[in-house]
């Protein structure tokens, strides 16, 4: 073989640089992975590597779960709900891209740990799945309460001011006596440069959801090393939280600060000495987390100082959540980790210091009530209507509300009962839990007693709900093992049912959250005809623009009762209406569609009721029709006509 020289040297000594040519040659050869001394790679293997890659198969359920969301979007059926809510008028493609997501995240589980940005995202994505859809399609603001919100916000934004002192129909005098929250609104829409909060009202359920993730993230990692039951937490929480109260509501917003206190306690106020055994490895449970490191006294009341602005945001935008707190840091000074009495002595004071001097009148009025409520258990456990909904859609909704509370509260005790070495270190969670079931026992709020207990019990049951469904990670024995091929299986199945029942309990009474435009300007209309200081009748105030001006009129929803009152109210009508206004006073009747859907999902009317109301105040001659189209009527009280 023929040995080659030394490479020839031009007469300035530099080798001889290749050519265009022969740069180009080269580099496709080592695309190829030729004259290397390699064997060749060829693109197709290369790119199936990567497809099998773990990025990939994380990314690519997203992007199927976004493709087939994008396609369904715009063919919900929103302009015609039935009984159904969105149910049947969601496509299958939407469906089919909330499954795909859910069984995202549980491939995602894998490498929780390694690469957590992909559960985090598949929990925003499911969040904007499940709640963005209103907020991109509707044209009108969603849900009752909303809109009342944004009237009280809107006068805000005119008179500049509050005025607790002033007495308003309906308890409207209590949104001026707690105004922390609407102050905030009044001055989002001024720094947005918008007329009103509802050009961003529908947005606050995916806004406050997500908000609330690194929230819910920090106080579980309080408690848990495992990634995989951390973010299995988060997404049962979302979930779970069907109750309709993350929406532009004082509730929604004290409720994200609420958890922010929570997640601080829990975080920074361990006392010196007392994690004890908790400090062994050897007698936690496998996902635990260490206890976090003690503070000092001077650091304890320094944290308080720094809490104090959101405790008293909290008390100055809402009645309920404050006790709440108060009631969930009493629960943790039963243990002696995290016996700070400083801190509930605080929050007891700023809400005792609030409610009697802004909200003294609300304040005053409920203490005159707790003889009647208090421990009624029963009465103050009953959902908001009044009977039993009616019709497939509300008796759906009922059903599936019931499910989804025994699914998670029954995989809640099955952790409690099997993983005793979690609930030791994660005990503060269960007593945070538990801390609102007493307030059954003191007042029914109006009806909404037990679905706040439910809300402010949810972060602690989602994440017991979650270590029933993902094992301990390092335990070797046989019933480990077992657990964790159980678990393989339980997990999506669960987390799949638990979707199933969240649609149902979130959309199913859609048909009264949803008000198209041409009823809302009807309402308008009626409030606008009225003259100062009329009485406003409706069958129930959950329809949109129910509050329009509300400073300027007097309100009776006159279905909003028992039973067996509206009973006897439909058989006359318009003669037991007639009665009950006062003589001399101007008044109208305005009915909608919408709240012929509410009357018969709360349960205040029987079915068919509401039509047959409608029926015969027009044909009433106490009553005269002003306006009517397909979506309500307005009628005007006219009593020299009748008897």
């Amino acid at each position: 073989m023929q040995r080659q020289g030394p490479a020839p040297v031009t007469g300035s000594g530099v080798p001889p640089q290749p050519s265009a040519g022969d740069r180009e040659v080269d580099e496709r050869r080592a695309v190829a992975g030729q004259g290397t001394g390699e064997p060749p790679r060829p693109v197709a293997r290369r790119f199936g590597r990567a497809l099998r890659s773990p990025d990939t198969l994380n990314l690519v359920p997203l992007l199927v779960a976004a493709a087939l969301w994008l396609w369904a979007l715009p063919r919900i059926d929103f302009r015609d709900i039935a009984e159904f809510g969105l149910l049947d008028r969601f496509p299958l493609t939407f469906y089919a891209a909330l499954a795909v997501l859910t069984c995202g995240f549980v491939l995602s589980l894998r490498r929780a740990g390694t690469a957590p940005l992909w559960p985090a995202t598949y929990c925003a994505a499911m969040l904007v799945a499940l709640k963005a859809p209103p907020a991109i399609l509707y044209d009108t603001v969603r849900y009752a309460w909303a809109s009342k919100h944004d009237a009280i916000i809107s006068r805000l934004l005119d008179e500049g001011t509050v005025h607790p002192g002033r007495e308003l129909s309906g308890g409207m005098s209590a949104y001026d006596q707690w105004p922390g929250f609407f102050s905030l609104d009044a001055a989002l829409v001024r720094a947005f440069g918008v007329d009103a909060a509802a050009s961003f009202i529908n947005w606050a359920p995916v806004a406050l959801g997500l908000l609330t993730v690194p929230v819910l993230i920090l106080v579980y990692r309080t408690f848990s090393d495992d990634w995989r039951l951390v973010w299995t937490g988060v997404w049962i929480f979302q979930l779970a939280n069907w109750v309709g109260q993350d929406y532009l509501s004082p509730q929604g917003f004290s409720y994200l600060l609420y958890l922010t206190v929570f997640a601080v306690v829990v975080r920074h106020f361990v006392l010196p000495g007392s994690a004890g055994p908790l400090r062994d490895r050897s007698t936690l449970d496998p996902a635990a987390a260490a206890v976090p490191p003690p503070t000092t006294t001077r650091q304890r009341a320094v944290a308080v100082l720094i809490l104090l602005p959101v405790i008293a945001t909290i008390n100055a935008s809402h009645q309920l959540t404050p006790i709440m707190l108060c009631a969930t840091l009493f629960a943790l000074c039963l243990t002696r980790r995290y016996r700070n009495i400083g801190l509930l002595v605080t929050s007891g004071l700023v809400m005792l210091a609030w409610n009697l001097t802004m909200g003294r009148e609300l304040f005053l009025d409920t203490l005159g009530t707790l003889r009647e409520k208090a421990g009624d258990l029963l009465g103050n456990s009953r959902p908001g209507f009044a009977g039993d909904p009616t019709g497939p859609g509300p008796e759906l909704v009922g059903s599936a509300n019931i499910l989804m509370v025994l699914a998670l509260g029954g995989l809640a005790v099955a952790a409690v009962l099997l993983r005793r070495k979690l609930v030791r270190s994660a005990l503060p969670l269960a007593l945070a839990a538990a801390a609102p079931l007493p307030m059954f026992a003191v007042n029914d709020y109006g009806g909404e007693m037990i679905f706040r207990v439910y809300l402010f019990g949810l972060p602690g049951s989602a994440f017991f709900a979650a270590a029933a469904l993902v094992p301990a990670a390092g335990a070797v024995s046989r019933a480990a093992v077992t657990a964790r091929r159980i678990a393989a299986v339980a997990l999506p199945v669960t987390l799949v049912a638990m979707l199933a029942g969240f649609l149902p309990s979130y959309y199913g009474k859609e048909g009264m959250h949803y008000a198209p435009p041409g009823e809302t300007a009807l309402t308008r209309r009626a409030f606008d005809r009225a003259p100062e200081g009329a009485l406003i009748l409706a069958a129930t105030g959950a329809f949109p623009d129910a509050y329009y001006r509300y400073d300027h009129y007097e309100r009776w929803f006159f279905t909003e009762q028992e039973v067996d009152e509206n009973l006897r109210m439909l058989k006359d009508p318009a003669g037991y209406l007639a009665g009950g206004i006062p003589a001399g006073r101007p008044a109208y009747v305005i009915l909608t569609r919408t709240q012929g859907e509410a009357v018969i999902g709360e349960g205040y009317l029987p079915e068919g009721g509401f039509d047959s109301l409608r029926g015969a105040l027009k044909r009433s001659p106490l009553f005269q029709v002003v306006e009517e189209n397909t979506y309500g009527v307005v009628l005007r009280f006219r009593p020299t006509t009748g008897g």
